[in-house]
């Protein structure tokens, strides 16, 4: 059974990149710190460095269990072990299965006829099993569980004897969402899916070109933000790369059409701070607030009562901002306040088994202030409901404060299918939103609130960026996936 720590979605990883930078290592360190948010149980960086007394290529590679500080606490391996000028990174989360097993943390690494190679990925191939299954009937060992080992073995088997092309020839055979950060002795490869599902952006620094899931990791390192690698787009780094200023791009071979990005990387996945798919995270989440109140206002009983709107620290601010802004605009006389208020110093939000530890959790992550809530009428603003088991707590924390009425209000709508694409949901069984049936009410009293909203699918796309003609995965809401899943996986999955 797959055990989450957090009654959240998850996002499997994050992905970071560095071509032609004498300190490579310490800016994947910044890059991944940025990035923590992405992936909180494992994290590793590999370099690539010329042996000028050998003549040859050496890369070095230092993975760990655990937060990326807990994973680099010793500094000198970034200097001594982490040597080269060139890099990758990765952050990542997992399931209960593969959670303690040190070599699925990437990057995956391999010697091969081609020289050094080693591969970071943020997603989630669909037909891993199928490929997996096919090269072990042909006689391929696997060191990992991981579906990113697949790309590796697929590389090294393909009958093209240029590494670029191999490269292409492995990418045209998976399907699914995939960013990648490969690097090769000589050169950084940067690919995503036709899909565009996952984000990943390039940047400059000092002549030196960087890559990441999220701009944040930018931003902490003082680089700048060029573009987005486009969906269905390999780019290539190498030493004419830093002469001209440009990568090398060149379309991947395989499936076409429309992209579809993650639409929850603006709902919670993403810092605010972030441009994702060329778009401020901020300014979405602000413009989800301003629609929901728009859509589902909060209407007391007594239009005498005064109304507080708290937010869910932390991915749900900006949001709660913006449904404050957009009710008084409207004529409403709500309150933006500080009820809830979230540890910083408990660490990573732990496992926990047993329902009564389960259910002090949230009384460790949060605490209310009474005085704040006491006799008002409180309306929480959250990004999102999944299980319902936390937003259950938390409304009977607040009503600890003694409200006189308690309103859920959520810039998501309601979760009733998991993500074949790199996310990490419970089963679509413990989902309350299928188990109620997509009923408001009903989960609304399961919740012991006064009123429940949530945004329909069709709202939540009437607020998100399309000046460009963006097209959204909504899978997770609607069951419509864009790309093929594989059925036997994807039982698989749901059973891990």
């Amino acid at each position: 059974m797959k055990v989450l720590s957090s009654d959240k979605p998850r996002c499997h990883c994050a992905i970071f990149g560095v071509f032609g930078h004498d300190a490579a290592a310490h800016l994947s360190y910044y890059g991944l710190l940025a990035q923590q948010h992405r992936g909180q149980e494992g994290s590793g960086i590999v370099t690539s460095e010329f042996d000028t007394t050998q003549q040859r290529y050496r890369f070095h590679a230092h993975k760990g269990i655990g937060l990326v500080d807990d994973v680099y606490s010793d500094r000198s391996v970034l200097t001594e072990t982490l040597r080269g000028t060139s890099a990758i990174g990765h952050n990542r989360y997992s399931t209960s299965g593969s959670a303690d097993n040190k070599a699925n943390i990437q990057p995956l690494t391999v010697m091969y006829k081609g020289g050094n190679l080693a591969i970071a990925h943020n997603g989630n191939l669909t037909n891993f099993r199928e490929i997996r299954k096919r090269l072990q009937n042909s006689g391929t060992i696997f060191q990992t569980t991981s579906d990113t080992e697949v790309i590796l073995h697929l590389i090294a088997r393909s009958p093209k004897t240029d590494q670029l092309e191999q490269i292409r020839d492995a990418l045209a055979q998976v399907r699914g969402a995939y960013s990648l950060v490969i690097l090769a002795d000589r050169r950084l490869i940067v690919a995503r899916d036709h899909h565009g599902v996952r984000p990943l952006a390039i940047g400059r620094k000092d002549g030196a070109f960087i890559v990441a899931s999220e701009t944040v990791a930018f931003d902490i390192i003082d680089a700048e933000y060029i573009r987005d690698v486009k969906p269905g787009e390999m780019v290539v780094f190498d030493d004419e790369s830093l002469r001209t200023g440009e990568g090398k791009s060149s379309v991947i071979p395989g499936e076409s059409g429309m992209p579809h990005y993650c639409i929850f990387e603006f709902i919670y996945f993403s810092r605010p701070d972030s441009q994702i798919f060329g778009h401020s995270v901020d300014k979405v989440r602000r413009k989800l607030g301003k629609t929901l109140a728009q859509v589902r206002p909060v209407v007391p009983k007594n239009p005498e009562d005064k109304v507080i709107v708290i937010n869910v620290p932390d991915s749900s601010n900006t949001a709660t901002m913006g449904f404050v802004q957009a009710t008084n605009k409207q004529g409403g006389n709500v309150k933006l306040e500080i009820g809830l208020i979230r540890s910083h110093y408990i660490g990573r939000t732990f496992i926990a088994p047993r329902q009564e530890v389960r259910q002090n959790k949230v009384k460790i992550k949060f605490n209310i202030v009474k005085g704040v809530l006491k006799d008002r009428v409180v309306v929480i603003v959250d990004d999102s409901i999944v299980r319902g088991t936390t937003s259950k707590q938390l409304v009977q924390l607040i009503r600890q404060g003694e409200p006189k009425e308690v309103h859920f209000r959520v810039t998501a709508p309601p979760i009733t299918h998991p993500c074949h694409y790199g996310m990490d949901f419970p089963t679509q069984d413990e989902l309350i939103a299928h188990q109620f049936g997509g009923d408001v009410d009903a989960i609304a009293k399961e919740l012991g609130v006064d009123s429940l909203g949530y945004l329909t699918i069709e709202e939540l796309l009437s607020a998100a960026p399309v000046e460009h003609g963006e097209h959204y995965c909504t899978a997770c809401f609607s069951g419509k996936y864009p790309i093929p899943i594989d059925v036997q996986q994807s039982k698989d999955e749901n059973e891990a």
